[in-house]
């Protein structure tokens, strides 16, 4: 799937400095009472659609567990949630990406400020250095892959070395927007914890809190329902002509493999000349469709049509994220995406 944009590319809050959790109760009780036992695995599979708060509920579990070192203590005993008081230095040090119990890996940009594709192998390696330190105050290390998708095959290999041979007291949290494409090898090792999609009032709950706006604002209501349960999602679509631009491509989606021309070069038009916004939308919008269409295959046992719609979604993926990252003309992809999905759809 293609992936969110790195915080630096977005105005809203990046997952390690959100504090609030919503929809994902469950979840995070399954994560607490694992570590209360004294006996929680060393490594997690957060498996789920974009989206949906995967990485926030990974980044609450590290605060608390960096917080409050020992499980058999009264204070993680009794609790009931991961929240820790917003006044703890673990808050503040993990937003800032300063705390040393905890590394990410995630993409960065590379020499010359453009943001890297995958998560590359070097970037991995540096789980080795970090789990061989010791940790202050016979404390935990924690790692989050955020998203293990993004892992190159040598990046994927040299973390799955880390994850055969645990350090002690360590603990990771693979963060997967598609947990059944993840190695097999490494789903081995992990402890698999797959998340829902929220519902439309939870998403309204933290897309205005991420947004910084009430959570009644008629435009939150307009997108809850397209943003189906992501809150990501919600956030792309808040703005109108964003909004309009994620119902046109799914009014042409919807139509394959008949095309009108004059709407795709409408289409192609609208997202030229628009910001990485309506790209987004554009992206997000065709990767939903295609999801919905391998499901139903898959459900349908499919599998010549099922094989030919993951080929073509891989196609489309490496296109969208190269016109992405090197900024290339928009509407030639439009075009190849929608020439692809004919050609598979007939």
């Amino acid at each position: 799937m293609i992936a969110r944009p790195a915080a630096t590319e977005t105005p809203f809050p990046h997952p390690r400095e959100t504090t609030a959790l919503f929809g994902h109760g469950e979840a995070e009780r399954t994560l607490l009472d694992a570590y209360r036992s004294g006996r929680i695995p060393h490594a997690w599979l957060i498996g789920g659609a974009p989206g949906i708060g995967k990485a926030t509920l990974a980044y609450r579990m590290a605060r608390f567990v960096l917080a409050h070192a020992d499980p058999a203590t009264p204070r993680v005993q009794s609790a009931e949630t991961l929240e820790l008081d917003l006044m703890h230095p673990a808050i503040r040090h993990v937003a800032a990406d300063t705390h040393g119990g905890l590394l990410t890996l995630e993409r960065t940009l590379n020499e010359k400020g453009v943001m890297r594709t995958v998560i590359s192998v070097e970037q991995t390696r540096e789980t080795i250095a970090f789990f061989g330190s010791t940790a202050t105050g016979n404390g935990w290390r924690v790692c989050i892959v955020d998203p293990v998708d993004e892992l190159n095959p040598n990046a994927a290999n040299a973390l799955l070395k880390v994850l055969e041979e645990p350090p002690h007291r360590s603990l990771f949290f693979l963060i997967s927007h598609a947990p059944a494409r993840v190695l097999a090898t490494m789903q081995s090792r992990c402890r698999k914890l797959m998340l829902r999609p929220l519902a439309a009032s939870d998403v309204i709950s933290a897309a205005a809190a991420a947004a910084g706006i009430a959570p009644d604002d008629a435009s939150l209501r307009n997108v809850a329902g397209a943003a189906e349960g992501s809150v990501a999602r919600a956030l792309a679509l808040l703005g109108g002509g964003a909004l309009k631009l994620h119902q046109r491509t799914t009014a042409l989606l919807n139509n394959l493999p008949h095309i009108d021309p004059g709407e795709l070069h409408a289409l192609g038009d609208a997202i030229s000349g628009s910001d990485r916004a309506a790209l987004g939308a554009f992206i997000d919008s065709v990767d939903r469709w295609m999801g919905e269409r391998l499901r139903i295959s898959d459900a349908n046992a499919d599998l010549p049509r099922l094989a030919r719609l993951a080929e073509v979604w891989e196609k489309i993926n490496n296109t969208a994220r190269e016109t992405e990252t090197y900024n290339l003309e928009r509407k030639p992809l439009v075009f190849s995406v929608f020439g692809l999905l004919a050609e598979a759809t007939r």
